[in-house]
């Protein structure tokens, strides 16, 4: 069994001449896992998030389970894995007017962990190889389908770092 999971912090500020916005947000994303096999682990997890602009806030709240299977060690320190899964959430803005939107996402990518100790490692998730979402905000309904075949030209597009701590 393992616990995890991912917490990101983002500002920016964008300078127009005369007008200046500054942008922030945070996401907080607590994952755990049950090893089936020595490989191949069940994962469930949750993401809560803010984003506010001064002007506009927007909470995110969603859920997703999957699997993890470990294929490649590469000595003791380092394990790559896929990744595959799906998850619903959904985004609440408090603008005028205020808007929801409803998401739902199927996909899978490639991660490595690096182990500080035997139980404790770095969560590196490298990429999503494919992913299907939909998305609906009122009557607007919106999908799409990604397929990032050369997915060693986007390893470092959109990685994320985190914590797990296998028991």
């Amino acid at each position: 069994m393992f616990v995890g999971g991912l917490v990101s912090y983002s500002s920016e500020k964008n300078d127009n001449g005369s007008t200046s916005v500054t942008t922030s947000g945070y996401e907080i994303s607590p994952e755990v896992g049950y090893f089936l096999t020595d490989n191949f682990a069940l994962t469930a997890g949750v993401s809560l998030g803010n984003t506010d602009n001064g002007t506009t806030k927007t909470n995110t709240f969603g859920l997703n389970v999957g699997g993890r299977y470990y294929f490649l060690n590469m000595g003791e320190r380092f394990k790559t894995y896929t990744n595959f899964g799906f998850g619903i959430g959904s985004d609440e803005n408090g603008g005028s007017p205020a808007e929801k939107t409803n998401t739902f996402e199927i996909g899978g990518g490639l991660g490595i962990n690096y182990f500080v100790t035997p139980n404790l490692a770095i969560d590196f998730r490298l990429a999503n190889v494919i992913s299907y979402s939909t998305e609906k905000t009122g009557d607007a309904k919106t999908n799409t389908l990604e397929l990032e075949a050369n997915v060693f030209q986007n390893f470092f597009d959109t990685p994320s770092f985190g914590l797990i701590y296998k028991f």
